[in-house]
């Protein structure tokens, strides 16, 4: 099996950072992959001792095939860093698994990504492959498609990347246009759209809204897990783009995943099981807005 280089994408969190890679050299054929850690320059003044704290440790890993870390000059920001880190490694390699600093994998992960980039590397549909699922209640097959792209450790090919479209008032007008926001937002369970409305705004700088509804606007699928093969461990508010939330955490698979015999199409069983999942999260979400309503209600009274 050919190994698809890893693309980290490091900032100021050195404990994330540890841990993450900790859990990648743990990873079968970990000896067999090379990694290109991009390290972004500090934004303000206060950041920049943990960014050279990263920098010192990054500069001292070791047990992949290759390390090379690219050490940003100036801040890139991330969304600008994920971007100009995956077109120049797809352009050298044709393909590349993409990890953030707050990613653990498990052991399987990087044979999940491989086997998954090799077997559907010819089916012009598939746009990318995924490595994370929500903690669904519902038994979900061992491997499915859902249409669109994600961003929680993925891999894409120089043939899915070249889908991406940075124009976030493009994409809204497109998915508007098309009478597709709905289903985009997974039958509102979730708000992809005010994601990507917020993105033009400027009120965040996801490439990774931009990444799924490109995927989506172009019928390209991305293949998923039935079981998580990463956690994201950065949903403890120490990121800049993530707020306190545990509702995230899964449990890693602990036992290899097969690969291919399935029908190239969106999966009816996973996209009910993430419509289940988000309107849960939109449920637990309203009962504690109200509970904090009253509190400060009752307060108020008193």
């Amino acid at each position: 099996m050919s190994s698809a280089p890893v693309a980290l994408f490091v900032y100021n969190r050195p404990l994330h950072t540890q841990r993450t890679i900790e859990s990648l050299l743990k990873n079968y054929h970990a000896k067999d992959t090379d990694v290109v850690i991009f390290s972004d320059a500090a934004k303000t003044p206060e950041k920049d001792s943990d960014v050279r704290k990263v920098r010192q440790y990054i500069n001292s890993v070791s047990g992949f095939k290759t390390v090379s870390i690219v050490e940003r000059e100036k801040n890139y920001g991330l969304a600008n860093s994920i971007i100009d880190g995956v077109t120049s490694l797809c352009d050298e390699f044709g393909c590349v698994i993409v990890l953030e600093d707050d990613m653990v994998t498990s052991p399987f992960f990087l044979q999940y990504m491989n086997d998954a980039l090799e077997y559907y590397c010819k089916y012009e549909r598939v746009i990318s492959i995924h490595g994370y699922v929500y903690p669904v209640r519902k038994i979900l097959p061992e491997t499915f498609f859902l249409r669109g792209a994600d961003c929680w450790g993925w891999a894409t090919w120089q043939r899915g990347w070249k889908y991406f479209n940075a124009d976030g008032t493009y994409l809204l007008s497109k998915l508007r246009s098309l009478k597709l926001a709905r289903k985009f937002n997974y039958d509102d369970s979730f708000n992809y759209i005010r994601m990507l409305e917020d993105q033009i705004a400027g009120k965040n700088d996801s490439w990774a809204i931009r990444w799924h509804a490109s995927a989506y606007l172009n019928d390209k699928l991305t293949l998923y897990p039935g079981q998580s093969l990463v956690d994201n461990i950065g949903n403890d508010s120490t990121g800049t783009h993530c707020s306190k939330n545990s509702s995230y955490e899964v449990k890693l698979c602990d036992a290899p995943i097969r690969v291919g015999g399935i029908t190239v199409e969106d999966s009816d069983v996973g996209r009910d099981a993430f419509i289940s999942y988000g309107r849960r999260k939109c449920s637990r979400r309203r009962i504690f807005v109200s509970k904090i309503g009253k509190l400060f209600t009752n307060l108020y009274r008193e």
